[in-house]
């Protein structure tokens, strides 16, 4: 998730992670059920260069997501002694937790029960009220028996392919929030000073997190996981989920900044090829298309997960 820059409704354990790429195959249904078995592939990178990588990639049992954590630029304060890693390490696991404890709740009620846990995971030392303590998008998909649920919060896609076509479930409310912030700082005078503009668009940035006509991210609020993107479609009949595709923004850039191929192409490549193969080609745009760069990192983090329902 980059700092300063981000998809509308379209159409305890330890969380499996994916440092590099990794292959799961598991029941997708409670014991002694009948239903679609959920195939599971991912990969996760951190950007070229960087030796920690703030996206997150777990598994547990029929529940999947992808987390990314909100890069914290240089020389900025957040009032709290973690990190994005960190903070995207247990937000993760609180999540397995919560939907373990109440697998019948829905993934808005586990994911304000997972955050409210991190917030005491950081004990006293930290202020939480700070705009910026650490942050992460969230993507989850989770299949039980004849269906999935999912839920986006901030800009960590999932395209599902549903037979006759291609749904992308996204949450454009970050990127609409620096268009307008982008604008705001246009407007004010830095006397050409780009580290001048860059703090005021980051500061702005900051006031508008977890606001109203603002974004809603998972951070310390537990209400903003009433504020993501959910849904519910079957795995049965003629338009049944066959596919889904969960990204971070750093994979997602590979459709919605270079225009490398469409949502189709990319469920179709990393099927395939693998997720990996959808990083690879990200990585190679990052260098010869320099033109294309929106974000104002190079390159970022970069998390895919393949679920398959056979």
């Amino acid at each position: 998730m980059a700092a300063v820059d981000g998809g509308t409704p379209r159409g305890g354990a330890r969380p499996d992670v994916a440092a590099t790429t990794q292959t799961a195959s598991a029941p997708g249904t409670r014991a002694g059920s009948a239903g679609p078995m959920m195939r599971v592939r991912s990969a996760s990178a951190p950007a070229p260069g960087r030796a920690v990588n703030e996206d997150l990639v777990f598994r547990f049992g029929p529940l999947v997501g992808v987390l990314d954590g909100a890069t914290v630029p240089d020389g900025f304060d957040t009032g709290c002694r973690h990190g994005p890693a960190w903070y995207v390490r247990h937000l993760a696991a609180r999540i397995g937790l919560a939907v373990a404890a109440r697998p019948a709740a829905t993934l808005m009620s586990s994911l304000a029960a997972a955050i409210l846990a991190v917030r005491a995971d950081h004990g006293g030392g930290c202020d939480l009220d700070h705009p910026g303590t650490p942050s992460s998008t969230v993507c989850l998909l989770r299949e039980s028996g004849g269906e999935v649920d999912w839920l986006v919060l901030c800009d960590s896609p999932l395209v599902l392919d549903v037979g006759d076509r291609v749904d992308v479930v996204g949450d454009d409310r970050l990127e609409t929030a620096m268009a307008d912030l982008r604008r705001m700082v246009d407007t004010l005078s830095a006397d050409g000073d780009r580290a001048a503009w860059f703090r005021r668009a980051v500061g702005l940035q900051r006031g508008r997190m977890n606001r109203t006509h603002g974004y809603w991210v998972a951070a310390a609020d537990p209400d903003a996981a009433y504020h993501a993107v959910t849904g519910t479609a079957s795995l049965h009949g003629p338009h049944a989920v066959r596919r889904a595709v969960l990204l971070t923004d750093g994979a997602s850039s590979a459709v919605e900044q270079f225009g490398l191929f469409d949502w189709a192409g990319l469920v179709d490549l990393v099927t395939a090829e693998g997720p990996g193969a959808l990083i690879d080609r990200v990585r190679s745009a990052e260098r010869d298309l320099p033109e294309r760069l929106r974000r104002h990192k190079r390159t970022d983090d970069a998390s895919v997960v393949l679920c398959e329902f056979g």
